[in-house]
């Protein structure tokens, strides 16, 4: 299993499944992350945490924790 936290800087992946319950994958839904999107990873903080996406034409700030919860292929 592949996770948003493994794609590399300038690597495309597309959302395959979210894991987590609750809250925080209702937070990851709300942010536009969904089943079939396409996320783009611009860049990654210096010490690793967060990651900059972009998803659906904006940008987004990912911590690694959330990240890890995305299934993409």
């Amino acid at each position: 299993m592949r996770t948003l936290k493994d794609v590399k800087v300038g690597e495309t992946a597309t959302v395959a499944k979210l894991h987590g319950e609750g809250p925080v994958k209702r937070r990851i839904m709300d942010m536009g992350i969904t089943k079939g999107v396409e996320i783009f990873v611009r860049k990654v903080a210096p010490l690793g945490d967060p990651m900059e996406l972009n998803v659906r034409g904006y940008e987004l700030s990912l911590r690694k924790g959330d990240a890890e919860m995305i299934e993409v292929s």
